[in-house]
């Protein structure tokens, strides 16, 4: 077994009265199924990504009349009073929308006798395949269940084996999931609960509030033994059990029972056999790209790893499993033709879960920054797919909030409605959130050369956001914009700070609004000039790029957060929005403008010293990858490694914040599942390894320094270049594998300062010409450097 990329447990899920967030996940991008581990009583949530409940959505009024006025107090320094008047002025006409949360579908419940106490216990993940396992001892016979959610069947497959003499005894049922799973009174639970038992199926379904239904079907084989169907399915003297499970998130339950029986008889009646088509498909994802640093304790469980973690350094067992683990949970819960991922994933267990929706002022973006780099870049699609989807409503809230053309995309959204539905002003008031979606439709174009995605899908976007910021900028006396009401996200400026519970984030000039405008404009007119279309407009785009006013640094060397100065610096926040231009942008380096770059870099140091008991799990991950960045490698594995001991779960899944009064990051009530941090470490581990531009290809910007023995890649770098890497350090090794994935490519290889230079092999960079056959170096180390 591979134990590089094995999850285990030594005990189930344990967090009272929230027992999904310690469960295992499984999941193929539309499905999931989240163990508890229980050996008498076994739970499996199960969720469905079309499946939301508690959304409203009312006729967005026109407040754009209000615009004027919000400018004005703006203008003249009263900014609290601006703060609340567009919110304000959508509740005078009456608005009232609500976000919608996922609902869980429900739970498998599988209640199993004990002879004697339980012995020699484990809960296992198997990343390569998504098969999540649990085995006891009981007496003389070993159990087990093992499960997996099959990306070619779409359906969640269990197995029941057991070795000894006793035989398998079992009851089964399909419910709703446990109701006391909400934080907050009022919850209206679905209705009309059903389950059927006829034979060897379970039907099971309820109603959610709109009339429709959703639900299950179930179909058991045994070998051996025999079952009855009077309340649930019992199973009696079996020597082994398959449980194949479709699922329906909206629509008639006696029809889509009827759907779903015919696709259960059409699948494979052999475990193995329908484990082996899916680990095909889930294999071809995650072996994708490989992270290897030869760790050792490698089959150490998830508790004794943390554990180490929290006595000194992350072990590299545990960096390993964790970048496995934020690429895994990705692949598990995203698909080209489905919905993105959210901030649960595919395995929400509250009713009424905080943040659970998608959210563009960071969450989103983080969550899919590792797909690219990491080889996958097919998981975009269905970002792009949703963005595209809710056109006409980003159009709308464009319209009515501003009175502008283009698309505004509200921070937070849900696959029901694109339209704005959170009424707070840091919400309204932040403008980027189309510009910055913009930035993964170029890079898509960037690392995969795809002409038609470019000129079809990605400028016809584009085009869109910077028709906002063209109508929404306004000039100021000296013809440079102004973005005017501005927010930088979700930050409060320093002169109007009273605490982490205060908020009054309505401001001008936040050097991110600038930065994500200038980015969207240059690749606006990039892409046009290489698609040749929209050419006419890129006369009017030079325009609008040459009245940028330029990045602003304070006395203290750090580059400001705004750039209007009514508004001061403040560090005691999580969010590291104003370090765009360097990351996740490209547009300031080292090479570039080395006195700017080093201001961002004292911008993210100010941030982890004087902000860290403001920080939070995606933001430590967040700063992990701009340090990364920052050719930083060992303040980004500190980031990590912060995170590890302060918002990781036994299950390895991240939250928001600490829950345990740890003195690291924001205090709450709760403590939120977020994968952001989980896919943002892995995204920072591969930016520590590589990082590119069309043409230039840069190894190890940010190794961390022990780090000394690895393998990694192939690495999709944009310009549509692979990278695979080999080192040795202690050997003086260093080995490269480079291939173009269309088409012949020029690149200069910037190589690490430690390469030995030689008359072929100059120690700054190769000049080197790719094509699609690999090319192979070996490179020479100097080992006196380690």
């Amino acid at each position: 077994m591979n134990t590089k990329h094995l999850i285990s447990m030594n005990y189930p899920a344990s967090w009272w009265r929230s027992l999904w967030r310690e469960a295992l996940p499984s999941g193929n991008g539309r499905i999931g199924a989240a163990v508890y581990g229980g050996v008498h009583e076994e739970t499996i949530l199960l969720n469905h990504e079309e499946l939301w409940w508690g959304g409203v959505t009312s006729p967005l009024p026109d407040v754009s009349a209000s615009l004027p006025e919000v400018r004005r107090l703006l203008n003249k320094g009263l900014a609290p009073e601006a703060d609340k008047l567009l919110s304000a002025s959508l509740q005078e006409q009456g608005y009232s929308a609500k976000l919608a949360s996922p609902l869980p579908l429900g739970d498998l419940k599988i209640r199993m006798p004990l002879r004697q106490a339980f012995r020699d216990y484990k809960r296992t993940l198997q990343m390569e395949t998504g098969e999540v396992s649990v085995v006891w001892r009981d007496g003389e016979t070993r159990y087990g269940r093992r499960l997996f959610v099959s990306r070619p069947a779409d359906a969640v497959v269990l197995e029941i084996r057991k070795q000894g003499p006793q035989a398998i005894e079992a009851e089964l049922r399909l419910q709703l999931h446990d109701k006391r799973d909400f934080r907050k009174p009022g919850i209206v639970f679905p209705e009309n609960e059903e389950m059927l038992c006829t034979g060897d199926t379970i039907y099971y379904a309820a109603q959610q509030t709109d009339g429709s239904d959703f639900g299950a079907v179930a179909r058991i084989i045994t070998t051996g033994g025999q079952t009855d169907s009077q309340d649930g399915l019992t199973i009696k003297e079996a020597d082994a059990v398959l449980v194949r499970i479709k699922l329906f998130a909206r629509g008639d339950r006696v029809q889509e029972w009827r759907r779903l029986d015919e696709e259960i008889a059409s699948m494979a009646d052999s475990y193995e056999a329908l484990l082996a088509e899916h680990a095909a498909e889930h294999g071809l994802l995650f072996r994708a790209m490989e992270f290897d640093l030869a760790a050792e304790g490698r089959e150490l469980s998830n508790e004794e790893l943390l554990l180490k973690a929290y006595q000194g350094d992350a072990p590299d067992a545990l960096m390993e499993k964790m970048w496995a683990y934020g690429r895994y949970l990705l692949i598990s819960s995203s698909r080209a033709d489905g919905q993105p991922c959210h901030l649960y994933g595919l395995w929400c267990g509250d009713y009424d879960a905080v943040w659970a929706f998608h959210m563009v002022n960071e969450n989103l973006q983080m969550m899919y920054w590792q797909a690219l780099s990491g080889n996958m870049p097919e998981l975009l699609l269905a970002v792009f797919n949703y963005m595209e989807s809710k056109m006409p409503d980003f159009r709308l809230n464009a319209k009515q909030l501003y009175g502008c053309r283009g698309i505004f995309i509200p921070a937070p959204s849900t696959p029901d409605s694109g339209l704005l539905k959170h009424t707070s002003p840091h919400i309204i008031h932040w403008t980027g959130g189309a510009g910055w979606v913009s930035q993964h439709y170029y890079d898509y174009y960037l690392h995969t050369g795809d002409m038609d995605f470019l000129r079809n899908r990605a400028l016809p976007f584009m085009r869109e956001a910077a028709l906002f910021y063209k109508d929404f900028f306004t000039l100021d006396e000296e013809g440079m914009w102004v973005s005017s009401p501005s927010n930088s996200p979700e930050n409060t400026p320093g002169n109007y700070w009273q605490g982490p519970t205060t908020s009054m984030g309505t401001t001008m000039n936040a050097t991110m609004d600038f930065a994500i405008a200038k980015e969207l404009l240059t690749n606006l007119i990039q892409g046009a000039s290489l698609a040749e279309v929209y050419t006419d407009e890129i006369p009017a785009w030079r325009e609008m790029l040459s009245r940028i006013p330029p990045y602003q640094i304070s006395a203290d060397g750090a580059v400001k957060e705004w750039m209007h100065p009514f508004f001061e610096d403040n560090d005691h926040h999580r969010h590291e929005s104003h370090v765009y231009p360097v990351f996740p942008g490209t547009e300031v380096t080292r090479s570039s403008d080395p006195v700017l770059f080093d201001a961002f870099i004292r911008s993210i140091e100010k941030r982890l010293v004087i902000g860290l008991k403001q920080q939070s799990g995606w933001s430590l991950a967040h700063m992990a990858n701009n340090y990364a960045r920052m050719g930083r490698g060992d303040a980004a594995l500190e980031c990590l490694e912060i995170l590890s001991r302060s918002c990781v779960m036994n299950n390895l899944i991240t939250l928001h914040n600490d829950w345990r009064g740890m003195g690291i990051g924001v205090d709450m009530d709760w403590a939120p599942v977020q994968l952001d941090a989980n896919m943002g470490w892995t995204a920072a581990v591969q930016e520590m390894l590589l990082f590119a531009v069309p043409g230039e290809l840069h190894i190890w910007p940010a190794r961390p320094t022990r780090w000394t023995k690895g393998k990694a890649g192939p690495l999709l770098a944009r310009g549509g270049i692979t990278c695979t890497m080999d080192w040795d350090l202690p050997e003086g090794r260093l080995e490269l594998t480079l291939r173009s994935i269309q088409g012949n490519k020029q690149i200069v290889l910037i190589l690490p300062e430690n390469v030995i230079s030689t008359a072929e092999n100059p120690a700054d960079f190769h000049s080197l010409s790719l094509t699609e056959a690999p090319l192979h170096l070996t490179l020479k180390l100097r080992t006196e450097s380690l």
